[in-house]
């Protein structure tokens, strides 16, 4: 049976969920039309893929002068600054996938949702700092509207496709562990840059890839699942699972669990998303059972990871908490990231628990309460980082 190409806006279209989704575009020519692109700063990789899908808009985060855009470019509609994440919606697509870091996301998401597009959601941010807010307006544009891409989450939509009427008694998300899974506490605190950037399993951005160090990463899919899925997190684990071929399983009341494996190969969800409830190859490695070999799996000590403890305390307090966990690790993740001897992996976990007791207590009830606790929450990490007007703003691409 033919189906009409689905039309996608992506939003972070030359980071690394972004670039692998125009892969698997192209694989599949007749099954998606690129509408919007957009990018927060790196215009040559932009230009390329303008060429290359011949969207209807495409969007640059840091404005160039109408000059720069090379004549054959100039077929499509150009916007420069924030309102690319907004705009971009706003083009012929039926689905908008956020793939930009941070809490751009949450804008994109909401402008989406505004205009009825389903939206792909690679950003955690977006469910972690506005989880009531964009669960409302997914709830409004319909079923099925919201759809995960982390590989994480992917893998429990999946398996709770399988759940019919019956409850889930617990989600496992599975993890690598980082490059910290076997180091004692005081080597973590005092971790690098360098050693924080050597992720065992996935290629990933930079702040993912820390994170993924930190565990906040699974800190913010503690959160997003218990939004995504509507479940308490006490129903939510975290599992160390070095080999990375489950991705993550549901477990149901009779004790039967149902379990997502693949290679570790992001293109798996992202175009599971694009495609659903169809099923496309992605070109990719097929996972062989028979080459496994042994599969392992441990419990995350909370006191090397304490992120964990303080999602779970986040959701506990309620209100902007989970958004000023998530704006203040942002924060101490950027300044980690910005030179090779700035500040021990140990200030992150320091800095997000101060900023939690300082500013935690702060209300979620509108969009304009979670960009004020975000805003407070990066102003009071940039304090106790010990600099002033140098955070990184809240809205990128």
């Amino acid at each position: 049976m033919a189906h009409s190409p689905r039309r996608i806006a992506v939003l972070g279209s030359t980071g690394s969920i972004g670039t692998q989704a125009l892969q698997v575009t192209a694989l599949h020519p007749d099954q998606f039309q690129i509408t919007a692109l957009t990018a927060r700063s790196d215009k040559e990789k932009l230009f390329k893929q303008v060429r290359a899908f011949h969207p209807q808009m495409a969007g640059l985060a840091q404005p160039i002068p109408l000059a720069d855009i090379p004549e054959d470019l100039r077929f499509c509609h150009w916007v420069f600054g924030e309102d690319a994440l907004t705009l971009a919606p706003q083009t012929d697509c039926d689905d908008v996938l956020v793939s930009v870091v941070g809490m751009a996301g949450l804008m994109g998401v909401m402008a989406a949702f505004e205009k009825g597009r389903r939206v792909l959601l690679a950003n955690k941010e977006a469910l972690v700092a506005g989880g009531q807010l964009v669960t409302a307006a997914a709830a409004k544009a319909g079923e099925d509207a919201l759809l995960p891409v982390d590989s994480e989450h992917s893998a429990v939509f999946q398996c709770l496709q399988a759940a019919g009427d019956n409850e889930v008694d617990a989600i496992y998300l599975t993890c690598s562990g980082g490059p910290f899974r076997d180091w004692d506490q005081r080597r973590i605190l005092a971790a690098t840059r360098e050693q924080a950037l050597r992720h065992p399993t996935w290629a990933m951005g930079q702040k993912i890839t820390v994170d993924s160090a930190t565990l906040f990463n699974k800190a913010l899919e503690i959160i997003e699942a218990k939004w995504l899925f509507h479940v308490e997190h006490r129903k939510i684990d975290v599992v160390i699972h070095p080999q990375s071929v489950i991705h993550s399983a549901i477990r149901f009341l009779d004790g039967a669990v149902l379990a997502q494996l693949g290679t570790p190969d992001m293109r798996l969800p992202i175009l599971y998303a694009m495609s659903y409830p169809r099923r496309l190859p992605t070109g990719g490695e097929k996972l062989d059972l028979l080459s496994i070999g042994t599969l392992t799996f441990e419990q995350p000590d909370p006191g090397r990871f304490p992120s964990l403890r303080m999602a779970r305390e986040a959701l506990d307090a309620g209100g902007a908490a989970a958004c000023v966990l998530n704006a203040a690790n942002e924060e101490a993740v950027s300044e980690f990231l910005r030179s090779k001897n700035s500040i021990p992996l140990g200030k992150i976990f320091e800095v997000v628990e101060d900023c939690l007791a300082r500013v935690g207590h702060l209300p979620a009830a509108s969009l304009a309460d979670v960009l004020y606790a975000d805003r407070r929450a990066r102003e009071t990490a940039a304090s106790l980082l010990g600099f002033h007007n140098k955070s990184v703003p809240s809205c990128v691409l």
